[in-house]
């Protein structure tokens, strides 16, 4: 018998959170305290795409970044077939949902990042499905529909970045304070997980502060919504596992059972 697997909403970071060891251990730490996954689902901030599109299994990574080290081009992440995992979320959709199985694509740094960390022995099979949408709504929809899948041992991963106001900021060291646009929507979030308020989350445009500094564009948030809709109670408060700033962005992440 499988125990429900949870589903989390985590920052991903850019390629030097591999080498960061506070973040690193803290995604490593949080990985050790889950039940062992089946199989992994990633939904990351880094492919919008419409209809729904799943990552070809064993596909090469996806290098969807500039500016860094020669490195982190030449890293790798060899995870086992996950052909049967892309059928079993094909078969949970709707027809108006369509899926396209890609047969090329591999896993892009909002995927590949994280999972270097929290499992880097790469023995667990991962399938990246794309972002079809920013509609909250439409994406809890979508969310609700792969929560099955957590009984049968996949851990559901919504990856963005709490904030996420790149062209705002103006200090780049890992370590920098957070700007008053950050920390305010970071402090407003907290608040509103912690009383299960999925309305004002999906209305944050409205009635979150450091709008739209925050989310200048807003596919780095918009993954919490799958989160939020796989879980059992999407309005029950969830475990904020990690806090935090990096760069001055929210690090922030759930867990909901």
């Amino acid at each position: 018998m499988i125990d429900r697997m949870p589903a989390l909403y985590l920052g991903h970071g850019a390629p030097p959170l591999l080498d960061d060891p506070l973040w690193s251990g803290q995604l490593a730490a949080w990985a050790r305290d889950l039940p062992r996954p089946k199989a992994i689902l990633i939904v990351s901030a880094h492919w919008e795409s419409a209809p729904i599109s799943l990552s070809a299994s064993r596909a090469p990574l996806v290098y969807d970044f500039g500016g860094f080290e020669a490195k982190y081009y030449s890293m790798t992440y060899e995870t086992p077939d996950s052909s049967w995992l892309a059928e079993r979320i094909a078969a949970t959709m709707p027809s108006t949902e369509p899926v396209h199985q890609h047969h090329a694509r591999g896993l892009d740094h909002g995927a590949w990042v994280p999972l270097t960390i929290m499992y880097p022995e790469g023995d667990v099979p991962v399938v990246q499905m794309s972002l079809p949408t920013h509609d909250p709504v439409r994406l809890m929809a979508i969310g609700a529909r792969l929560r099955g899948l957590r009984d049968e041992g996949v851990l559901i991963i919504g990856s963005g970045f709490l904030t996420h106001g790149l062209p705002f900021l103006e200090d780049f060291r890992l370590d920098a304070a957070a700007p008053g646009w950050s920390s305010d929507f970071d402090a407003w979030a907290a608040d509103a997980m912690a009383r299960g308020d999925v309305d004002a989350l999906a209305d944050f445009r409205h009635r979150a502060p450091g709008m739209p500094y925050a989310h200048p564009t807003v596919e780095h948030y918009s993954p919490l919504f799958v989160t939020l809709g796989a879980a059992t109670d999407p309005s029950a408060p969830g475990e904020q596992v990690i806090d935090g700033f990096w760069m001055g962005l929210s690090k922030r992440s759930l867990q909901v059972a």
